[in-house]
């Protein structure tokens, strides 16, 4: 049997466990695949029910820190299939060995098996006894520093401290500081340099963001964002990182995108990153697409997205089509 009868895919968020001839077995446990923290495996158990389980590989941190985890988990019996066995889900649900989650089937198995695994959140207990918290949500908080030099220069924006500077968006106004502006952004720079109409002025015109945004944008700049404005302005983020060349808020951007893809999503971050040049979040969504056969579950919105999308992307989509599926 080939190595990859126990190979579990992954993207984001998402793994994926096929095996093609499960008919021929009553059990097999997958290769170690990672997602959060910790190497999870799965297994499948035939008896007169089916079995699966899921479940993280001993190791010190799971002992240390056992995951809490939210996920949706569904079975299909071929690529494409809508007729899935779906799980109701799992919410917060502390996961330390082979017996945490088990989910019984009674039904008849075909040859292939196709699991889906999607995970929600992963949360890890507070050592003080406080509430879980996520370590998506800490990774993103790790990477902002909370020192008091960045406090002072939150305060300098959120109360107006001796502002030099208005930005306009497309439905409002905000003061900013030019120093900090120039030394975040080389576009900026450039402006407070010459002899152009916003040295003259006093003042930025960036008429494609809303005021919302451009709040969250200067945030991120003066590192005072919060996580959940961060997540709810990410493209418009995106989109102001590129004109303006703040290349650590592009990757942020770009990094934080690759952790929730889903078929809702999907395109639009596929069309995205065509656009911003965006390898690995291009490479996702094809993945999640095509290799986990995700283009089935969205016929319609797929269908739209082909009349409408670069050529260039369309033919990269179906180029991935036929390499992925060529020999099925």
């Amino acid at each position: 049997m080939s190595d990859s009868a126990y190979r579990v895919e992954t993207t984001s968020r998402l793994a994926q466990w096929k095996i093609d001839n499960f008919a021929s077995c009553t059990y097999r446990k997958s290769d170690p695949f990672k997602i959060g923290n910790w190497n999870w495996h799965l297994s499948v158990e035939k008896n007169r029910i089916l079995s699966i389980k899921l479940y993280p590989e001993i190791s010190n941190l799971t002992r240390e820190q056992p995951p809490i985890a939210s996920f949706n988990i569904r079975v299909r019996f071929s690529v494409g299939d809508r007729k899935a066995i779906v799980h109701p889900g799992i919410t917060d649900k502390q996961i330390k060995n082979n017996d945490d989650f088990v989910w019984t089937i009674e039904t008849p198995i075909t040859g292939k098996l196709i699991i889906d695994l999607e995970f929600l959140d992963l949360k890890i207990a507070s050592p003080n006894g406080g509430e879980p918290s996520s370590i998506w949500a800490q990774e993103f908080i790790q990477k902002q520093s909370n020192g008091a030099g960045l406090a002072s220069l939150g305060r300098m924006l959120s109360e107006s401290i001796h502002t030099d500077i208005t930005i306009y968006a497309s439905d409002g106004s905000i003061g900013a500081h030019r120093a900090v502006l120039a030394a975040r952004s080389p576009i900026f720079c450039s402006m407070f340099s010459h002899e152009v109409k916003e040295k003259e002025l006093s003042s930025i015109n960036i008429s494609d963001i809303s005021i919302e945004a451009c709040h969250a944008f200067l945030n991120y700049i003066y590192g005072n964002i919060q996580h959940d404005e961060f997540l709810t302005h990410r493209l418009a983020l995106l989109r102001a990182a590129d004109k303006y060349d703040i290349s650590d808020l592009k990757e942020a951007c770009h990094e934080s995108l690759l952790e929730d893809i889903d078929t809702k999503n999907v395109l639009e971050r596929l069309e995205n990153a065509s656009l911003y040049q965006l390898p690995n979040l291009k490479s996702s969504c094809m993945r999640y697409l095509v290799k986990f056969g995700m283009i089935f579950e969205i016929r319609d919105d797929f269908n739209a997205f082909l009349q409408c999308a670069d050529r260039e992307l369309i033919a990269e989509i179906f180029h991935e089509i036929l390499t992925t599926w060529k020999g099925f």
